[in-house]
């Protein structure tokens, strides 16, 4: 067996680079990656070497969205085989600290999640990992369908974070993948008015048929006064911004009613923000919400893909060969399709 990575040297640029196997450790599993799913986070660190806070000072292999097949379990597991199709939950944290133990694991200070510096991700054929972040898929979920359970897992922590509910009206920010999840995950939970903007009109498409009721380009003149309007002019219920654009903020801001509820979902490469209006979160009572990757997610996404109550295949719009990841981060960076993904 041979385990190629593909490891990004500098801005743009991967090499192919021959790795060691491994044995999986205790309670640890030997995974042949099938299918990575390409990130906006991905593609922050591809075109600028860093994402928000977190910066790549050496080479390091990208990708977290993944699926694959058990090759070899470690000692101790026992709730998986050789043989088993798996998705992976990148973030794997101590298990010990006080944010591990009350269920918080996304905030543990400790957490090793893949394709985040100084951690290398699942571009490769072979990783080890965690063999309790990993969970078996039923034979009528694909390896595509599983390694889109991460950004489905965003959109749903999102939904639980801002605890949307039947007949909400809420306003998403962003129609690239994780805005488009957030929207499977919206609509599952009942949302009656589901608002959408972004600056692509093919991505408003998208998000329609997926069942927005509305959407909008996000440099339309009189965008405010339009959510506005679908709002009796109050104001939507929820706005869960999966932009991280100042701009964007502002309007999503002025968009939520007074006591309504504000989500900070996406980031992009830059570190900070300004908020010129953040006085208006004290005199609308609105709640800012920080929603940082989610947590105990993964087995309500699969249930939620197997029992084909959300259906992320729509999503779908480019796959390409291990030998093109280039071309495919490329590709991602152009914005031309929704989800591109590579296949191993």
């Amino acid at each position: 067996m041979e385990n190629l990575a593909a490891v990004l040297t500098k801005a743009r640029e991967f090499t192919f680079e021959k790795r060691e196997i491994g044995s999986p450790g205790v309670n640890q599993v030997l995974i042949q990656i099938k299918m990575v799913g390409i990130c906006g986070s991905d593609v922050h660190y591809f075109k600028h070497l860093k994402c928000g806070g977190y910066e790549v000072k050496k080479p390091i292999v990208l990708g977290h969205e993944s699926a694959g097949v058990i090759v070899e379990v470690g000692e101790g597991v026992t709730h998986l085989k050789k043989g088993d199709r798996v998705a992976v939950e990148p973030g794997v944290p101590c298990r010990y600290c006080n944010h591990c133990k009350k269920g918080r694991y996304n905030l543990c200070q400790d957490v090793q999640f893949l394709a985040t510096p100084p951690y290398d991700g699942s571009l490769s054929n072979y990783i080890i990992h965690a063999a309790d972040f990993c969970y078996k898929l039923p034979d009528n979920v694909s390896f595509s369908e599983g390694a889109l359970m991460e950004p489905l897992s965003v959109g749903l922590f999102a939904v639980e974070r801002g605890n949307i509910k039947m007949g909400d009206s809420v306003l998403i920010i962003g129609a690239g993948p994780i805005g488009l999840t957030t929207l499977l995950a919206c609509k599952a939970a009942g949302a009656s008015t589901i608002v959408i903007t972004d600056i692509q009109q093919k991505r408003l498409d998208v998000a329609l048929k997926l069942g927005a009721t509305n959407a909008f380009l996000a440099n339309k003149e009189d965008l405010i006064e339009s959510i506005l309007g679908i709002t009796n002019g109050e104001g939507v219920e929820a706005c869960l911004d999966c932009s991280g654009i100042e701009s964007a903020i502002v309007s999503g801001l002025k968009s939520t009613k007074p006591g309504g509820k504000f989500l900070s979902i996406g980031r992009g490469h830059n570190s900070k923000v300004t908020l010129p209006n953040f006085f208006e979160l004290m005199d609308k009572e609105i709640d800012l919400i920080g929603v940082f990757r989610y947590a105990n997610q993964y087995q309500k996404a699969l249930d939620l893909l197997s029992s084909k109550r959300i259906d992320v295949n729509p999503l779908f719009t480019h796959t390409f060969d291990f030998k093109d990841v280039e071309e495919a981060f490329l590709l991602a960076e152009r914005g031309e399709g929704i989800k591109v993904a590579v296949q191993l």
